[in-house]
């Protein structure tokens, strides 16, 4: 088990960037939640497998298609198996 904590910078707002984001956890199995931040930023808590989690990490980065992420901030994070599913947090 292992659990990322990732803040995505670039145009990432407003393209529906928390969907994919869902979409591609459910897909997993993985849990969590992502959630927009007033700075202009994506928050992303994400606990799975960690082959899953390489894999979304690396669907996040790519983003859907009309986001571009400039930056990848990924921290990594002692996993709780605190989430029983995945979702968007306003």
């Amino acid at each position: 088990m292992r659990k990322v904590h990732i803040i995505l910078s670039g145009k990432v707002q407003g393209v529906t960037f928390r969907e994919h984001a869902r979409k591609n956890a459910e897909k997993l199995g993985i849990t969590g939640f992502v959630k927009n931040l007033q700075d202009g930023t994506v928050e992303i808590i994400a606990e799975g497998d960690d082959d899953k989690i390489n894999i979304f990490i690396r669907e996040c980065k790519r983003g859907p298609l009309m986001a571009f992420v400039k930056k990848a901030d990924i921290r990594e994070e002692r996993p709780t198996g605190g989430f029983e599913g995945f979702e968007i947090r306003f």
